[in-house]
């Protein structure tokens, strides 16, 4: 899996880094609290320690620590991906005992470690706890929790290295000059010091740099500080690689991607802040969960304040990873006063815009770049037609929707006005569960005849977005299943005043005998070729919205739909006749449920009652079977 996810070997060093980081950054939030964690030792570092006799490399910190608990909970922690499954299976069967588990995610940076090593080692002790806990595995599927003993706070993991392999990439990880120049590349960025004892040896030399004769060499150990610790985000943007971005992303987020988008904003004056923020070039698994969290890592003066502040960026635009840094921020501040912090709400706002200009501009310059952007969080985007009204005119122009226009490129609602038929004063959409189904929908009839482009709106967030949003430009969007959709000349107006009069007799028959499943019956204006539809008036709610109601459980009972039948269509010219000649005919009851059922099953919506609808179509088979 390790392999899977990373191209480079070398990558394993900066993920410990980065998981060394973060704990330093714990211990400096948890301290604002509680100043004892740090009593006696204000160390703040990371220590790279290498053995090449022994073969081994070890990565230490002086962070927040672990305790037992947390050691076997975060190195072993099951997943819900079937692991615990399988550790009840081991228990039943014997195999598993108190200090073997099945390793589960902690995070896949922490296990790229065996990528370069048979054997990882931790020896970790919790910040103001006075016990240490070993943990080892060999990445045969199991590890061992012991006690250790330890001096200080922190965590330190030892790999016992592979020995080296130059085919399969396995370099000399013991070497100075590699060791550095890994996280000069890699994590120059991180903002504590990474420190790494290095020796070197020096001879007396006279006056032109020549070597003494007879002087003895003699061999300095020093440590030495292998990054600039100077945060990303306080540089000058020209003196910044993309590459630097790209590697500070990956050591926040654990991403094993480069970002797809880096936006860099910064504010002088009475609030200031720096920023950086990323646009993740996939979806993280969690991004629709309810309960997941998000936000911004947030510092004043460069003191980690709050790992995840979701105030600073909309709930909408909770994929956007990044740091910022506001120098005017109580230190001692909690969450609650950080949500009624007038420099915070401040400072979301400029990053709010910050973020939707990024996105317009590359919607408008990079269409490549937003077509990934929109396939990865353009359900998320369109949250925000519904809860972002300060910015909903400039969120609309971002949203993308299938289109009857192009069966493979979904458009923009600008690209439908554009090419709206002369006349035209609305927008047609239809929505329901997917593309295929809806383009065969008898709605759509009329309108295709006439040529009128349709938007499909599939995602189940588009009802919540047309909830809020019943017009762009001044067109009106018009649901092709809702309420009157009249599209004829004075002429044809005449001609369905007529056949509504001759048709009067069924419909008052439909009406009588289907009271217990339609609203009403009437004629329609959308059908062309079907015999029936149902329909809903203008202000209700779309059966597609009941159906997602219902999905999640919440009570939204089905309501009663419109019939509306087509005055031309020989089933429907032949009811009529059999109901004007014979309105007791034991078959019409039949005639009416089938009617009704057909114009279920050509929307694709399920049948109210299936056992009565097949009981009535095979007694009309029967009968005309019989009949022939």
């Amino acid at each position: 899996m390790i392999h899977s996810l990373y191209t480079k070997r070398e990558i394993f060093l900066r993920e410990l880094i980065s998981n060394a980081s973060d704990a330093l950054d714990k211990l400096r939030f948890e301290s604002l609290t509680n100043a004892d964690l740090m009593a006696g030792d204000d160390r703040m570092e990371i220590r790279i320690d290498a053995d090449a006799d022994a073969r081994t490399l070890t990565i230490s910190d002086t962070g927040i620590g672990m305790t037992r608990d947390e050691v076997t909970r975060n190195l072993g922690t099951i997943a819900r991906s079937g692991t615990k499954e399988v550790r009840e299976k081991m228990k039943a069967a014997g195999v598993a005992n108190e200090t073997e588990d099945l390793i589960g995610q902690f995070g896949v940076g922490f296990y790229s470690a065996f990528m370069v090593a048979d054997k990882v080692t931790v020896v970790t002790r919790r910040a103001g706890e006075s016990t240490a806990s070993q943990w080892e595995s060999t990445a045969d599927g199991f590890f061992t929790v012991t006690d250790a003993e330890k001096d200080s706070r922190g965590t330190s993991i030892t790999l016992h290295l592979r020995p080296v392999d130059d085919e399969v990439g396995i370099d000399d990880y013991t070497s100075s000059w590699r060791l550095r120049d890994i996280v000069q590349r890699h994590s120059d960025f991180i903002p504590y010091p990474i420190k790494m004892r290095e020796s070197h040896e020096e001879i007396e030399r006279d006056d032109e740099g020549n070597a003494v004769e007879g002087a003895e060499k003699t061999v300095t150990v020093e440590d030495k500080t292998l990054n600039s610790q100077k945060p990303l985000w306080k540089r000058t943007q020209s003196q910044v690689e993309q590459s630097d971005y790209d590697e500070f992303y990956k050591h926040l987020t654990h991403d094993y991607e480069a970002p797809l988008k880096t936006i860099v904003s910064k504010a002088e004056g009475i609030t200031e802040y720096h920023a950086l923020l990323f646009i993740p070039s996939r979806a993280p698994m969690d991004l629709f969960y309810h309960d997941s969290d998000y936000g911004l890592r947030l510092y004043a003066k460069q003191v980690l304040i709050a790992e995840k502040t979701p105030d600073l960026l909309p709930n909408y635009l909770r994929f956007v990873r990044g740091v910022i840094d506001a120098g005017e921020l109580p230190l001692n501040i909690s969450r609650q006063q950080l949500q009624q912090d007038a420099h915070v709400k401040k400072i979301g706002k400029w990053l709010t815009k910050k973020v939707l200009d990024a996105l317009v501009a590359m919607e408008k310059n990079d269409a490549e770049m937003y077509d990934k952007v929109w396939a990865s969080f353009g359900r998320a985007l369109k949250e925000g037609a519904g809860s972002d009204f300060e910015n909903q005119e400039r969120l609309l122009p971002l949203f993308r929707f299938g289109s009857s226009h192009d069966a493979e490129k979904p458009t923009t609602l600008d690209g439908y006005v554009e090419r709206m038929k002369e006349g035209q004063t609305e927008i047609f959409y239809i929505t329901g569960e997917s593309r295929a189904v809806l383009e065969r929908s008898p709605h759509l009839e009329v309108l295709a005849e006439k040529g009128y482009e349709v938007l499909f709106m599939t995602d189940p967030v588009d009802e919540l977005v047309l909830q809020f949003v019943n017009q762009y430009k001044d067109k009106k969007l018009k649901s092709a299943a809702k309420g009157a959709l009249d599209l004829t000349g004075d002429e044809d107006k005449e001609a369905a005043q007529a056949k509504r009069d001759k048709l009067k007799p069924l419909i008052e028959y439909l009406e009588k005998n289907l009271s217990a499943e339609i609203k009403r019956a009437q004629i329609s204006t959308r059908l062309t070729k079907s015999p029936a539809c149902l329909t809903v008036d203008e202000y209700e709610q779309s059966p597609w919205m009941t159906k997602l109601l219902q999905r999640s459980q919440v009570d939204a009972p089905a309501r009663k739909r419109i019939l509306e039948i087509n005055p031309d269509h020989p089933i429907v010219t032949g009811l009529l006749q059999k109901v004007t000649d014979n309105p007791d005919d034991p078959k019409l009851p039949a005639y009416a449920k089938v009617l009704v059922g057909v114009a279920m099953l050509a929307e694709g919506a399920e049948l109210n009652d299936p056992l009565a609808f097949t009981d009535a179509a095979a007694d009309l088979l029967t009968s005309a079977i019989s009949a022939s």
